[in-house]
């Protein structure tokens, strides 16, 4: 990674786009990709590992800290009533826009500020920006996990030796809902949150 983080609003680095074969819903499909922005070369194990864990996606899904949208892509294919994607950084945005119109499907890609603050979610799913630090991180959590709605579930991947755990107790401790460690794999957890 560079110096120009991926959770930087606007890479410095060059915007040179190339498409690369993943597997998303059990498909094999084309999406484009840059630096700059998180795990531009592939799939990556945390993400791979929430999205092996998650029951198919409920109603309105939104997809924390997107990327070039691996997860919110997933929830489009897999038949989501509407998937909305955020992050910080401007390009993986506009990735997420061109690869969902590549693969048919409808994702609202948006920054934080751009999604209605009385907007609600059933499901969520995200592998959080947890290099951020976990002031920003507890903060970031602290937006969007309130916005589950009654019933609803956010699924979280998060590595183990790089807190698990102890997100799970802070999530736990915030009254957002039960939390659950549905399993481990490949040296990561997945967190289950349930309104």
């Amino acid at each position: 990674m560079t110096e120009d983080h991926y959770f930087t609003a606007r890479p410095a680095s060059a915007d040179e786009r190339r498409i690369i074969p993943v597997t998303l819903a059990g498909r094999d499909v084309a999406v484009e990709t840059a630096p700059g922005i998180f795990s531009p070369g592939h799939v990556d194990l945390g993400t791979q590992v929430l999205l092996r864990a998650v029951p198919d996606p409920r109603g309105h899904v939104l997809d924390i800290g997107c990327g070039w949208g691996p997860i919110a892509l997933e929830a489009a294919l897999r038949g989501a009533e509407t998937v909305t994607a955020v992050d910080v950084n401007e390009r993986a945005l506009d990735l997420v826009r061109r690869n969902a119109a590549r693969l048919g499907v409808t994702v609202t890609a948006a920054s934080p500020g751009e999604v209605p603050a009385d907007a609600t979610f059933d499901t969520i799913w995200s592998n959080p920006p947890i290099r951020i630090g976990k002031d920003a991180l507890h903060a970031l959590l602290a937006t969007w996990l309130p916005r589950l709605a009654p019933g609803g579930e956010a699924f979280l991947v998060v590595q183990k030796n790089l807190g698990a755990d102890s997100l799970a107790r802070w999530i736990g401790a915030q009254g957002w809902g039960a939390v659950e460690k549905m399993g481990s794999s490949k040296g990561f957890r997945v967190l289950r949150v349930s309104a």
